[in-house]
């Protein structure tokens, strides 16, 4: 049997680019909506954090597997340690041997980054020129990234509790990326005006009400990745059209949970799950007057497509550090 890769953060980041991960990501959204893949989660919950394990199945080049264990403790800043660590398994679907090990950090910012590209690019205004960023963290710099990829923005508010957070983000990504980037004083005082929205906090009660967002604007909202977590009030959701990435996991534990918990949604209310509309069999066109909200509760099959992507660019290249597992 041949030896594993295991491969690096260092190595990731050498061979996966975002718009090379835009572009898996979307093809896993387009398999997702066409009924050609399998998704799963699990979660785990623990003092200050929790662990959570996404699994699935892509027929990509070759058939894929792979699982993500990753932990999740929005503290950790305090101890000097990163909020999600993790690794990846990368295996062959048809016969189950283990291909890779992969460090999942690197995959996770930025496939989560490219899962509200895509979303952007098939549910905000073609003419969005404005775009407020809440939660300047590091998801916050490859949000912005991200949605820049797909849309011609000219200026940008962010905004995070940590007023310096904001400031470094605004100073950093400035130059790159051709925006005006001002600091705002609060969520509500960014969204309001703004073409596109996205929210990337680890907030546990709304940062985004009814009134807060310009009718017609796109919001993606990223942060609300375990049942405890909600950025957009639930009387917010239900006035606008939602479309969710995985519907059985917005249900669970994105801010669609929590419009159900509220009675002011149900499930029957969504509009579509993303990979529906980007294999085109529902359609959600922007229309000037309704919200639009992409509830990112983070997909298995962006972490499947993104992990394959790297492990063929490290087969080409020669990267990562063979292992062999069954010695």
């Amino acid at each position: 049997m041949k030896p594993a890769l295991l491969l690096t953060r260092s190595d990731v980041a050498q061979l996966l680019d975002l718009d090379s991960c835009i572009t898996a990501v979307e093809a896993a959204f387009r398999l997702h909506g066409e009924g050609g893949a399998t998704t799963g989660v699990l979660a785990v919950h623990v003092p200050g954090g929790g662990f959570h394990i996404k699994a699935g199945t892509l027929r990509l080049s070759r058939p894929y597997f792979a699982a993500k264990t990753n932990a999740n403790f929005p503290n950790n800043a305090a101890h000097g340690l990163p909020t999600i660590q993790g690794l990846i398994l990368l295996a062959d679907a048809e016969v189950g041997t283990p291909l890779a090990l992969l460090d999942s950090m690197e995959i996770t910012t930025l496939r989560t980054g490219a899962a509200t590209a895509v979303a952007a690019k098939y549910l905000a205004g073609p003419d969005a020129r404005t775009v407020a960023l809440i939660g300047c963290g590091n998801q916050g710099w490859v949000q912005l990234r991200s949605v820049c990829r797909v849309r011609r923005l000219t200026s940008a508010r962010v905004y995070d509790r940590d007023r310096r957070r904001a400031e470094e983000l605004a100073r950093g990504l400035r130059t790159e990326l051709g925006l005006e980037i001002e600091v705002s004083k609060d969520a509500a005082s960014a969204a309001r005006g703004s073409d596109i929205v996205v929210t990337c906090t680890s907030s546990h009660q709304p940062i985004l009400n009814l009134g807060d967002v310009t009718p017609g604007a796109f919001v993606a909202a990223v942060g609300a990745d375990f049942p405890e977590k909600q950025e957009i009030a639930p009387a917010l959701l239900a006035a606008s059209r939602v479309v969710v990435d995985v519907l059985d996991q917005a249900a669970t534990f994105g801010d669609l949970h929590h419009a159900i918990a509220a009675g002011a949604m149900r499930r029957e209310d969504v509009a579509a799950e993303l990979g529906q509309i980007v294999a085109g069999r529902a359609s959600v066109p922007p229309n000037g007057r309704d919200v639009i909200v992409f509830d990112s509760t983070g997909m298995a099959l962006q972490d499947v497509a993104a992990a394959a992507a790297v492990y063929e660019r490290a087969q080409a290249s020669g990267r990562g550090t063979p292992v062999h597992l069954a010695g």
